[in-house]
């Protein structure tokens, strides 16, 4: 009797495991169909997408009115974002293919200023023209090796799963006729970069002059950096720092300094020229805060001050957990500067500067030729939305959607129960930003 007992809950024991490796075996494979069908929608969207950036490319070369010329490159500008999309949602993270995504960047970046640079005033230039010729043509030697990728793939029922195992394992036996296909297309791009389209281009997105960035001060060595790392994470002075220096095809020349002590660790860029701190970050473990965010604040525009950087006030303030995150901009005759602009982490528990970053100053700092507004402050303010409640205003440089700078009105204003930012270009009164503040960080482990 006891052993058909036995016998009973062992058949019962081994139904009981068949039933659920067979429920996770269902599960495992509706996860894997969900994956391939997403796989294979990604891929076909890509290749109808690319199919269309082609033809748009077309039309436009045959276009001649700039009223429908803009909103021709919009649309490129649309598609090139959903192939863009496209591309990272495919398993391709093993395979190079940066050369293709570059391309898809650039063109969207083109079309989208071209689009609102105001083509009636501005027409496109004979170099734009031609550079568009160019796109055309890449565009279709992409647009046929993935509608070959594509044929192949529906006449053999190719499996995306398969790429990903293939890419994983680098299975050089397995089908890799999807990955042959991608590399095709990546190496088709490839020639054309190495060609002048990619300059071509490259010179049109850049409107900035070319060249190094000139910093204005003294030099310093590695002497002077080991002083100033010791002075600014108050170390002991025989505290072993390492110094090492950039090559000469740096487009700022500077020293990177680290140390690692008593449960400390920190790192430090600055410039070789005017000793400027270009970014730093230091490790530890936070204390209770004993500061408020207003003196975090105070902190770190004095720490600002103490390493030269002059005429800076603070824009907005952040606190996470027990850690102050502050912006600060420079300003000049009473103007924000914006694309001079610092940031910098301050620990609440006792005031350190735990980080900097201060590359956007270092590389765009300079004395602007500043030009008289022909708005003024009240004709600015009608451009604003009515229904916007004005609280402060004042006169800031922006870098706009165009990469170029401008000055304009900044408005802070109140819609609701949010605040927000207005640049209205102080020349012609176009809206050239509306921004939402941010709110203060909710600390939740306090909360909780």
């Amino acid at each position: 009797m006891f052993r058909w007992i036995i016998i009973s809950v062992l058949s019962v024991l081994v139904i009981g495991v068949a039933v659920w490796g067979y429920q996770e075996h269902q599960e495992k494979n509706a996860i894997l169909i969900q994956a391939e069908n997403n796989y294979q929608r990604a891929f076909h969207d890509l290749t109808y997408h690319i199919d269309l950036i082609h033809d748009e490319i077309g039309t436009v070369l045959a276009m001649n009115s700039a009223s429908s010329l803009s909103p021709q490159l919009a649309e490129i500008w649309r598609l090139t974002s959903e192939a863009h999309s496209e591309v990272g949602q495919l398993p391709l993270a093993l395979l190079p293919f940066n050369k293709t995504e570059e391309f898809l960047s650039n063109i969207g970046e083109f079309s989208y200023r071209t689009a609102v640079r105001g083509l009636d005033d501005d027409p496109l230039t004979d170099e734009e023209v031609k550079m568009l010729e160019s796109l055309y043509q890449q565009s279709g030697e992409i647009r046929r090796e993935l509608r070959q990728v594509q044929h192949i793939v529906l006449k053999e029922n190719l499996r995306w799963m398969d790429v990903q195992i293939a890419l994983a394992t680098k299975d050089k036996q397995a089908d890799n006729t999807i990955i042959d296909g991608f590399q095709t297309v990546e190496k088709s791009v490839e020639e054309y970069s190495e060609g002048s389209m990619q300059t071509e281009l490259t010179g049109i997105l850049n409107k900035k002059e070319e060249g190094k960035i000139e910093i204005k001060g003294k030099k310093v060595n590695e002497d002077d950096v080991r002083s100033i790392v010791k002075d600014v994470f108050d170390l002991e002075q025989n505290t072993n720092v390492k110094i090492t220096s950039t090559g000469d095809g740096a487009d700022i020349k500077m020293f990177s300094a680290s140390f690692d002590e008593n449960g400390k660790h920190g790192y430090l860029d600055i410039t070789e020229t005017g000793g400027y701190i270009i970014s730093m970050i230091q490790n530890r473990d936070l204390k209770e805060q004993s500061l408020s965010l207003h003196d975090g604040m105070n902190k770190a525009s004095s720490f600002l001050k103490k390493q030269g950087y002059d005429n800076m006030e603070a824009f907005n303030s952040v606190q996470f957990n027990n850690v102050g995150v502050y912006s600060f901009v420079y300003t000049q005759d009473g103007v924000k500067i914006y694309p001079d602009s610092v940031q910098v982490k301050v620990a609440l528990d006792n005031g350190d500067i735990i980080g900097i970053s201060a590359r956007e100053y270092i590389v765009n700092h300079h004395d602007r030729d500043l030009d008289e507004p022909k708005l003024t402050k009240e004709e600015a303010m009608a451009k604003v939305n009515p229904n916007v409640e004005i609280q402060e205003d004042g006169m800031a440089v922006i870098v706009n959607d165009l990469g170029d700078e401008v000055l304009c009105y900044e408005f802070f204003g109140t819609l609701g129960d949010e605040t927000y930012r207005i640049y209205i270009n102080a020349q012609d009164g176009f809206e050239e930003q509306v921004e939402k503040m941010k709110q203060t960080e909710i600390n939740f482990e306090r909360a909780a």
